[in-house]
């Protein structure tokens, strides 16, 4: 299973399994993804969601060469609803980042309560480098975290950046050596799960209330330019360079 899905203890636990791949997300992982979050908040008994990765690696993003095969094409496709079950999720989310962290692998944290990140793992966002534009309402939730100038420099440049930065950001609650790393984001599900649901979850939507509609919207117009610029010469050829391990030639482009 590239997706591993448990419950224990009110803490529904959702962890990237596709070690030969790095974890890198296909579309039929975010469908996965998405069933799991959808029957988790619908049930009762679920009072956290727990996103984690293996030891070596959180996840590689998207898998290039599913999303060249099978590019999403409206807000329907699997990772689109994804994203939306995510940022519309009434539950607390907690996330346990060993290893690389990369695109979708760093954006979701931004949507996340609880962010417990390995002294090794490693962060970024190379949106600009492969010839699309940031996803998941990163545009508008690193900023807001961040502050707009070290938001833009992460997201321009695309470069990759360490747990110390990512914490001085504002999206790692805490950097902690890799072998405690899963242990501490299980301990902090555990006690939320245990506090009362109705207080949790109100307090959550009022931490989160005004900029939910913001980030909605944010997330649309970001997957409106994106599905388009999946089809750019641009994108096609970073993503070709990618999979055949040379430098992309932008010439033109």
């Amino acid at each position: 299973m590239d997706i591993l899905v448990t419950r224990k203890d009110g803490v529904l636990a959702i962890g990237f399994n596709r070690p030969a791949k790095r974890n890198a997300l296909t579309a039929a992982m975010y469908a996965a993804m998405g069933d799991a979050l959808a029957e988790g908040d619908a049930d009762a008994g679920v009072r956290v969601v727990l996103f984690h990765g293996s030891n070596e690696v959180f996840t590689a993003g998207n898998d290039l060469e599913d999303f060249l095969e099978r590019p999403p094409r409206g807000e329907d496709a699997p990772v689109f609803r994804f994203l939306t079950l995510v940022a519309g999720s009434r539950k607390p989310l907690v996330a346990a980042v060993n290893g690389p962290a990369v695109g979708l692998g760093t954006t979701l944290l931004l949507h996340c309560d609880l962010v417990y990140a390995a002294d090794t793992a490693r962060f970024s966002l190379p949106f600009t480098q492969l010839g699309v534009v940031p996803e998941f309402g990163s545009s508008y939730l690193l900023p807001l975290i961040a502050g707009y100038q070290r938001a833009a420099e992460l997201m321009l440049l695309g470069e990759p950046f360490d747990a110390a930065t990512a914490q001085a950001a504002g999206f790692v609650t805490r950097v902690l050596p890799a072998s405690e790393t899963l242990a501490a984001a299980w301990t902090a599900a555990g006690k939320l799960a245990k506090l009362p649901r109705k207080s949790i979850e109100t307090t959550r939507a009022l931490l989160k209330s005004a900029h939910r509609e913001a980030i909605v919207q944010q997330l649309r117009t970001e997957g409106d330019h994106f599905r388009v610029m999946l089809g750019e010469p641009a994108a096609r050829e970073a993503m070709q360079a990618f999979l055949e391990k040379r430098k992309p030639d932008f010439t033109g482009k």
